[in-house]
């Protein structure tokens, strides 16, 4: 019993120890935003994107390259909405971290064009490669690019598998390095579930990295909320400094937009209360300030425009005091 105690003892000692870490005075708040998902809550895309650079004063965003929207035929390229998004950003003097990729944010994680989902896995890997060449060689010097994230949570490979598959280490680290070569001027973030995934991973192999934060999941049993503190956050990018050395990081993914099991604009507004109402919304901020991270990106936005455009703008409000 009394070497149980003393383990016990030395486990939080040293627990406690990794948890000491500096925590930002003043957080820089921004957003992800993606004319894929402003589609799926049948907004204007446009709209809802200028009232987040005009209305909320955003100035720091997450773009997708959706692979699908920018290569909708093979060889044809669309770049109409990116365009319109990184000239207004760059008009407001605000700047992007730009994704690029086959899997990138939101469901199914995966994103493939149709002309391109029955070629073979190699014919498909340089169809990738074509495109992210293409998106990279047309931004590269865009005055408004801060970051360039390749793929999106790579290494959480037990979510989204039947979309995804299975990952190719190699290959990944093939699109990195065309990123790299083709622009060596701009960082590139890789990201990692914050809550699953150890992080090493993804962490040795980035510039920058980028961790989501999910507080509230809807699993099979039902809610669920984890029961981590941010000294979890905290005791996380310790050890990976002490492993691989300090390198910049960012909250790219802090959950804001209840996790649901069918569509937004399916769900009774009810539910979508229940499952990131106000309340959630302001303890999801209070658990993020205390992480350690000093650049956070809200997930949502899009959503709280939705609910605003239904009359409910309490959550478009509270963000309003972020920015």
């Amino acid at each position: 019993m009394k070497k149980f105690l003393i383990t016990i003892g030395i486990i939080t000692a040293v627990l406690y120890a990794l948890s000491l870490r500096d925590i930002p005075e003043k957080i820089t708040y921004g957003v992800s935003f993606s004319k894929f998902h402003a589609d799926e809550l049948k907004l204007d895309w446009k709209e809802a994107y200028l009232a987040l650079l005009n209305d909320l004063g955003v100035k720091h965003f997450r773009f997708s390259a959706h692979w699908p929207n920018t290569e909708p035929a093979e060889g044809r390229y669309n770049f109409s909405e990116l365009d319109f998004q990184m000239a207004e950003a760059q008009k407001r003097e605000a700047d992007v971290i730009l994704a690029v990729g086959r899997r990138l944010p939101g469901w199914p994680e995966c994103h493939v064009p149709e002309w391109a989902q029955k070629l073979e896995t190699r014919d498909k890997q340089q169809a990738v490669l074509k495109y992210i060449e293409t998106v990279i060689n047309r931004y590269k010097n865009h005055p408004s690019l801060k970051y360039w994230q390749v793929e999106n949570e790579s290494f959480l490979t037990f979510f989204s598998r039947s979309q995804c598959g299975k990952l190719d280490k190699g290959f990944l680290e093939e699109e990195i390095a065309l990123v790299k070569k083709l622009d060596p001027a701009h960082p590139v973030l890789l990201t990692s579930s914050g809550e699953f995934d150890p992080w090493f991973q993804t962490y040795k192999r980035a510039d920058v990295f980028g961790s989501s934060l999910y507080l509230y999941v809807w699993w099979k049993t039902g809610p669920f909320r984890y029961p981590i503190t941010p000294a979890f956050f905290r005791i996380k990018q310790n050890i990976v400094d002490l492993i691989y050395g300090q390198k910049p990081k960012v909250l790219i993914e802090l959950a804001a937009e209840p996790w649901l099991l069918q569509p937004i604009v399916n769900t009774d507004i009810k539910i979508q209360q229940e499952r990131m109402g106000t309340d959630k919304f302001k303890e999801m901020i209070k658990f993020s300030s205390q992480t350690g991270f000093g650049e956070q990106y809200l997930w949502g936005a899009e959503w709280w425009y939705w609910l605003k455009k239904q009359g409910l703008s309490d959550h478009w409000n509270e963000a309003q005091k972020l920015f």
